[in-house]
């Protein structure tokens, strides 16, 4: 049998795997590993060097800069496009005929161009980008950054058009995936859920002593989120909280001072947060971004017991029957007092485990790729 060979442009070095899309790429080609692809793997860097065991799972890395600052900012092209344009990445892409995964719309800048016109390209996507950034613009307090997202909000949208180009679409939730098959040939579209790092579920009968809520807090989605439950659900009661999570913010941090049932732990390390998600009684997971899939979401649900979520967290996810969903403080606070008289049972662990193995297994979704693609 012939080898496989597959080129991934990726729009950051996938490692450490810290962060939902980098989360993706990084467990994707460890999958494609343990099934023998060869991976060609092209990075924009930019604020991390270290490629760390990728050298062990690809065949060969390409490292590129990537193009910051105000050309690439006035541009036609949204910016997290434009600025990862570079002649050197099309020209390794042309030393031979193997197929091309484009990772997010930011490294499409290439789908078009005729020089492709007879390679196997795909995309995969990781959020429906004009609305995430819309989404942005709706919460984000400074003018500066507020018109900047409103602005590359109404590029991404004109510039989605360029995935007519692929020849197939790999689409992390239903919905994202009923969108896209709306506005492209439905049957270019695919369902295939992240990528993760949990191989098994491994999640602890019997109760904790605190909810967690977790998450990359220097993310504007997640301060907001953060933000808000502090303020409408944490502080209005003495149930024991937990918010761990990189780069809190001054605001968060003076918003949690005083409140002797909420503890900020910044920038744990991993075996930490694993030890804070098993260890959890109750995760409370809310978002106003409801595109894309929410990583964290899987994580916990893998090592956590019970959930607590509104229900953009679950868009697309098919995970309803996993987590009690909540759309107010009112109710959120009602769920968590119900859930600490309750013991999380074996039998709620057998069916948890069903649940995810079956849909959100990261062998069998690369068997999946690996048949789309090949």
């Amino acid at each position: 049998m012939s080898e496989k060979h597959l080129h991934i442009i990726s729009f950051n070095i996938p490692y450490p795997p810290d962060y939902g899309g980098v989360i993706d790429v990084y467990y994707k080609i460890r999958a494609l590993y343990n099934l023998n692809v060869k991976i060609h793997l092209h990075c924009f860097e930019y604020g991390r060097m270290d490629t760390g065991p990728l050298k062990q799972l690809c065949h060969t890395i390409y490292l590129y800069k990537r193009k910051t600052g105000w050309k690439s900012a006035l541009s036609y092209n949204p910016y997290i496009v434009r600025s990862r344009q570079s002649e050197e990445l099309i020209q390794n892409l042309l030393k031979d005929n193997y197929p091309i995964l484009f990772e997010g719309l930011h490294s499409c800048i290439y789908l078009d161009d005729k020089r492709l016109k007879t390679r196997k390209k795909i995309y995969r996507e990781s959020n429906i980008e004009h609305r995430y950034y819309f989404n942005l613009f709706k919460i984000e307090p400074g003018l500066f950054r507020k018109m900047y997202f409103l602005s590359e909000a109404v590029k991404l949208y004109f510039y989605q058009k360029i995935l007519k180009h692929a020849d197939k679409m790999l689409v992390v939730s239903e919905d994202d995936t009923n969108y896209l098959k709306s506005k492209f040939k439905a049957d270019k579209v695919f369902y295939l859920p992240s990528f993760h790092s949990n191989d098994d579920v491994n999640i602890l009968p019997g109760r904790g002593s605190y909810v967690l809520y977790h998450g990359n807090l220097s993310v504007p989605e997640n301060h907001y989120a953060c933000a808000y439950l502090i303020k409408n659900v944490f502080a209005g009661t003495d149930i024991p909280f937990i918010i761990a999570g990189r780069n809190p913010s001054s605001k968060l941090v003076d918003l949690v001072s005083g409140k002797d049932n909420i503890k900020l732990i910044p920038n744990p390390e991993e075996e930490n947060m694993n030890e804070l998600i098993t260890n959890a009684h109750v995760h409370l997971l809310f978002t106003f971004q409801s595109t894309g899939l929410k990583l964290k979401l899987i994580n916990s649900l893998y090592r956590g017991r019970f959930h607590v979520v509104n229900s953009n967290m679950l868009a697309g996810t098919g995970l309803e029957d996993q987590c009690m969903v909540a759309e107010d403080p009112e109710t959120v606070i009602r769920i968590l007092k119900e859930f600490f008289s309750k013991d999380f049972t074996e039998e709620m662990i057998e069916f948890r485990k069903r649940k995810l193995m079956k849909h959100y297994n990261n062998s069998l979704n690369a068997e999946k790729l690996v048949s789309i693609i090949f």
